[in-house]
């Protein structure tokens, strides 16, 4: 059971990722899907647009909640520039993954943490470099995982892994969907007590 004492929290996601990640945090949370349009904006660097998502989809939830803090969080793979989606289907993340082999692809995982008027948007890069692998390597791993919801095709958290030669980042779980790292610090300053505090009864 978490502690009463701390705030009410919201996750603006329909990841089962960042679900997943928020729950090691043993805070009590509730998610709720924002409805945000993900089109890029002409001239948008990944950056900015994995930066304004991630505030876009906290301030569409926090708009009908705007006593309780409200978790947005948005990755954006970048590759020389370009913006690496969702591929949606096997087709097109075959054709991320011809794409990206051999080459150092920065996966931008923005943050942000809103209450009201209050609110803090950071990101998180992720360098992550592919391995050169062939086709049929490509392609048994794609009928295995099946990363079809994930930036980039590569699922790190699962056999994505024997894809990659090495990954750089300040935060190991950036590159999964959401910074645990950062946030935490943020949740801290907000006023949530992390890890939460058990009653004596929960430890019988």
């Amino acid at each position: 059971m978490s502690n009463p004492s701390n705030p009410s929290l919201i996750l603006a996601s329909t990841s089962v990722y960042r679900r997943e990640l928020l729950e090691r945090l043993g805070l009590s949370f509730t998610v709720i899907s924002p409805q945000v349009d993900e089109t890029p904006l002409p001239g948008e660097s990944t950056l900015e647009l994995a930066l304004r998502l991630a505030r876009a989809k906290a301030a569409a939830v926090a708009k009908e909640h705007s006593n309780t803090w409200v978790i947005g969080s948005d990755q954006v793979a970048d590759l020389c520039g370009a913006a690496i989606g969702k591929p949606g289907n096997f087709e097109r993340a075959m054709a991320q993954l011809q794409l990206m082999r051999g080459s150092t692809v920065t996966f931008h995982t923005a943050l942000c943490l809103m209450k009201g008027g209050t609110e803090t948007t950071l990101s998180v890069p992720t360098e992550v470099t592919f391995r050169n692998l062939s086709d049929e390597v490509l392609e048994s791993y794609l009928l295995a995982e099946e990363p079809y919801d994930c930036a980039g095709s590569a699922k790190s958290e699962g056999m994505g892994i024997v894809l990659l030669e090495s990954i750089k980042s300040n935060d190991p779980t950036a590159l999964i969907g959401l910074p645990l790292i950062a946030l935490t610090g943020l949740l801290r300053d907000a006023g949530f007590m992390i890890p939460p505090k058990k009653s004596p009864l929960e430890n019988t």
